[in-house]
C-alpha cells in the first residue's frame, strides 16, 4: 500500500511538473536567455542606465526560473531512486527521506504553478500600488497607514525592492494616501489581486469610550510603464504644479518647492511626487506613474466590450474584497476567495502569500469563465 501511494504521489507530481513546463515552454525560455544574455553583452549597455536594469534584471528572472525547473525535475529523478534503493534495502530511513523530500517538492511545484497564471501581458511589471483611506474619519487614516506599513513588509519578505513616493499625511494620525513603488519578479501580478476596497473592524484607539469601529481604505495597483509602451502625452493635456514637500524629511526636501502636482486634463487623472530631493526627478516620476494610469486607462476602455459580451463578474475589483476583524474575535478573510486566517498579526506583518496566491487562482477561475461566457455569447 506505501509504494502506491508513494508511486501515485510521485506521479501528480510528474504530471504536474509537465504542465508547468508546457505553459512555461522551456524552448523559448531559452531562446529568451540567449536573447537577454547577448543584449546584455553588448559594450554599450549601461549608456542608457534604465534599459540595462530592464534587461539584467529580465535576465537574471529568466535564468532563475529556469534554475528552478532544472532543479526540481532532477530532484524528482533523485527521490525516485532513494525512494527505490530505500524499498530494495528496507531502509525505513531512506524512504522516510524520500517522502518527505517529496513533499517538499510538491510545495515547490505549487508555487511555481501560481507563475505559470500570471500571463497577463503586465505581469511581470513593477507595481505601483497607491493606498487612500476611505470613510472612517482619523480611523480611516491610521489604516491606511497600516496597509502601507503591510504591503511594504511584505515586500520586504519577499525579496522585493519597494519605494515610497509620495505620502499625504492626515491631520490627527495616519495618512491620507501614499503611493509606492515595488520592484520585483511577477510584482504587478501578484500585488494586482490586492486592489479593491479593504475594511478594518476594531475598537477605536481614537474613541475614548472604546467603542467599536469600522474603517474603510482603498488599494490600486498599476503596472510600470516601459519605454516601449509608447504613451504620448500632449504638454497642452498637462498642469503643473510646484510646493514644498510636507511631512517627514530632510532640510533639503522641506524647504525648496520640489515637490510635484501633475494633473491630466482631460481624464482629471491627479499624481503628486515629493520623494526625490530635485523637482526634476519627481516630475520624471510623476509623469511615469501618469502614462501608467493612462496605460491602465486605456487598455480597460479596450476591454469594455469584451467584458459586456462576457457579462457581469462577481467580486468587482472595486467593491469591498477583504476583511480585517479584531473585535469581538481574530479574522482576516478574503470576500472573493473565501480563503481566512485567524493569525491577524501575521497578515499586518507581511504574510500575504497564501491571500495573494488563491486570488491569483481565483482570478484565472474568473478569466476562464468570462472568455467561456463571451465565446457562448458570440456563438
Amino acid at each position: 500500500m506505501a509504494d502506491y501511494d508513494f508511486s501515485q504521489d510521485l506521479s501528480e507530481a510528474r504530471a504536474k511538473f509537465e504542465t508547468i513546463a508546457l505553459a512555461v515552454d522551456l524552448d523559448a525560455l531559452r531562446i529568451r536567455i540567449s536573447d537577454l544574455e547577448r543584449q546584455a553583452s553588448e559594450p554599450n549597455l549601461w549608456d542608457d542606465p534604465d534599459k540595462a536594469q530592464h534587461i539584467t534584471s529580465k535576465l537574471s528572472a529568466s535564468q532563475a526560473q529556469l534554475r528552478k525547473l532544472e532543479e526540481v525535475q532532477q530532484r524528482l529523478d533523485d527521490i525516485e531512486t532513494l525512494y527505490a534503493l530505500g524499498a530494495e534495502e528496507s531502509d525505513s530511513d531512506s524512504i522516510d527521506e524520500a517522502r518527505e523530500e517529496l513533499s517538499q517538492t510538491r510545495v515547490s511545484l505549487a508555487d511555481m504553478e501560481i507563475q505559470t497564471l500570471l500571463d497577463g501581458e503586465y505581469d511581470d511589471r513593477t507595481a505601483v500600488m497607491t493606498i487612500r483611506s476611505g470613510a472612517g474619519g482619523v480611523d480611516a487614516a491610521d489604516w491606511a497607514q497600516m496597509l502601507l506599513r503591510q504591503y511594504l513588509r511584505y515586500a520586504e519578505r519577499s525579496g522585493f525592492k519597494a519605494k515610497v513616493l509620495d505620502t499625504s499625511y492626515a491631520e490627527e494620525a495616519g495618512i491620507k494616501s501614499a503611493t509606492v513603488q515595488i520592484e520585483g519578479p511577477y510584482a504587478y501580478g501578484k500585488l494586482s489581486v490586492e486592489g479593491g476596497t479593504h475594511r478594518l473592524v476594531r475598537i477605536s484607539p481614537f474613541d475614548n469610550q472604546g467603542r467599536r469601529q469600522t474603517s474603510f481604505a482603498a488599494v490600486e495597483v498599476i503596472p510600470l510603464v516601459e519605454p516601449t509602451d509608447h504613451i504620448d502625452i500632449p504638454d497642452s493635456d498637462i498642469r503643473v504644479d510646484t510646493y514644498m514637500s510636507s511631512g517627514p524629511g530632510g532640510q533639503g526636501v522641506n524647504t525648496t518647492y520640489s515637490a510635484v502636482r501633475l494633473t491630466h486634463l482631460p481624464t482629471g487623472i491627479v499624481v503628486t511626487m515629493q520623494d526625490e530631493r530635485s523637482q526634476i526627478q519627481n516630475r520624471a516620476a510623476a509623469m511615469s506613474v501618469l502614462q501608467s494610469r493612462l496605460l491602465v486607462l486605456k487598455h480597460e476602455e479596450e476591454a469594455k466590450t469584451r467584458k459586456e459580451l462576457a457579462g457581469d463578474i462577481k467580486a468587482s475589483w472595486g467593491d469591498q474584497m477583504r476583511s480585517y476583524v479584531l473585535h469581538p474575535y481574530q479574522m482576516v478573510k478574503d470576500l472573493r476567495t473565501g480563503y481566512e486566517t485567524s493569525d491577524t498579526q501575521g497578515v499586518f506583518d507581511g504574510d500575504l502569500d497564501a491571500f495573494i496566491d488563491t486570488g491569483i487562482r481565483w482570478r484565472h477561475q474568473q478569466r476562464k469563465e468570462a472568455e467561456a461566457g463571451a465565446e457562448a455569447t458570440n456563438d
